[in-house]
């Protein structure tokens, strides 16, 4: 367990730091900024400060839109709600952990993971906390809610379902890790009661969400290499479901699409993404590890454009929303491109500290964009 854990640490330096913000030691430097003809304008709704951010650790704090509220979580210990049409602020809670996952919303409740490996909720109304428990290690995924089941996965490989009424522990999931990981775990996705989640030796499985008992697994990726470096094959891209077919993607593996109902995949390519990947109508968007952004056609699985400007700038995962698709990268710039040719076609700078978590699309027209400063804002799409 020791040398997992430092294994782990020593990954964290070496892509944290050249693939989440940056680097000076990358062979390859980040693309420098390049003009471009903008189409579109992103105008700022409102714009606050909700804390210290994700304290530049490669954590998985993102803004939840429910209704007309956002939720969010800051690495410090603080989860707070906010209206969104105009940004004020509801309540704000102190936990008094160090936050490393959410805010995950669900059946009343709040909730939020920590790097000691306990899971706080709160009550969505008040703020006020209703049960704080262990769970088997650190949380670096976002906490589900499936009607009175909280579904929590944790680094060691684990997926626990919680009591949403109390915490109590209903069932355990286990699978074995790979001595070298990348620092990361997808969130699992819950769907007509089952639950997708995906691990760090590059298969999904799906577990029903009462019992926790396996009904098919997947593999996304397949190990190979002579070291354990090149045998990575993480699965820390949270998966997507659309028209019953899930779409996941490895690090240094592929990028699949997998018949939900029984765990075939339907197609695949060779892709290596952690950052993330977004499925709309049509498309398959990925941010790659090289941080390209390409799009695929979602039945097919060929490819119709990719992007390379942006290459090396730490991008999140894409966003598609109406004509575009956004991304932000480690110098806190949200970038526009166009949906039908990958060009860019509006930037804006949100924090200086950088962007971790991908945009949130409202609708067809408006951004929620998440700093890792804790810079949170609200914009709007408009063509000049």
């Amino acid at each position: 367990m020791l040398r997992r854990l430092i294994m782990v640490l020593l990954m964290s330096g070496l892509l944290g730091g050249c693939s989440l913000f940056g680097s000076k030691d990358n062979a390859e430097p980040p693309a420098e900024l390049k003009k471009f003809d903008r189409r579109v304008e992103l105008h700022e709704l409102w714009s606050h400060g909700v804390g210290e951010g994700t304290d530049r650790q490669f954590v998985r704090l993102v803004p939840t839109r429910v209704d007309e509220r956002v939720y969010v979580a800051d690495r410090s210990g603080a989860i707070a709600a906010y209206e969104l049409e105009s940004g004020k602020r509801i309540w704000r809670t102190k936990t008094g952990l160090t936050i490393s996952a959410g805010a995950g919303v669900g059946g009343g409740l709040v909730l939020a993971g920590s790097s000691e490996g306990r899971l706080v909720a709160l009550d969505a109304a008040s703020g006020e906390q209703r049960w704080l428990v262990d769970v088997p290690s650190e949380v670096l995924s976002v906490p589900r809610v499936y009607d009175d089941i909280v579904i929590v996965q944790t680094v060691d490989g684990t997926v626990s379902a919680l009591s949403a009424k109390d915490g109590k522990r209903l069932w355990l999931y286990d699978r074995s890790v790979p001595v070298l990981t990348l620092r990361g775990t997808s969130t699992p996705l819950i769907d007509a009661g089952v639950v997708i989640a995906g691990f760090a030796n590059g298969k999904l499985a799906a577990l029903d969400v009462r019992n926790g008992r396996e009904i098919w697994s997947a593999a996304v990726a397949i190990p190979h290499g002579r070291t354990e470096l090149q045998r990575i094959v993480d699965l820390d891209a949270d998966p997507v479901i659309r028209g019953g077919i899930l779409y996941a993607g490895s690090f240094q593996g592929r990028l699949v699409a997998v018949s939900l109902q029984d765990g075939r995949v339907l197609w695949n390519r060779e892709m290596s993404t952690y950052a993330g990947i977004a499925v709309d109508r049509s498309l398959v968007l990925v941010s790659d590890a090289d941080s390209d952004v390409w799009a695929i056609d979602r039945r097919s699985g060929q490819s119709l454009w990719k992007q390379s400007d942006l290459r090396r700038r730490s991008l999140t995962g894409p966003a598609s929303i109406g004509d575009y698709v956004a991304v932000g990268d480690y110098e806190g710039y949200l970038h526009l491109l166009s949906r039908s040719d990958g060009a860019v076609v509006g930037r804006e700078r949100v924090d200086s500290d950088g962007i971790g978590a991908a945009p949130l699309a409202i609708g067809d027209d408006r951004l929620l964009v998440l700093g890792a400063g804790g810079t949170l804002s609200l914009y709007r799409l408009e063509t000049p």
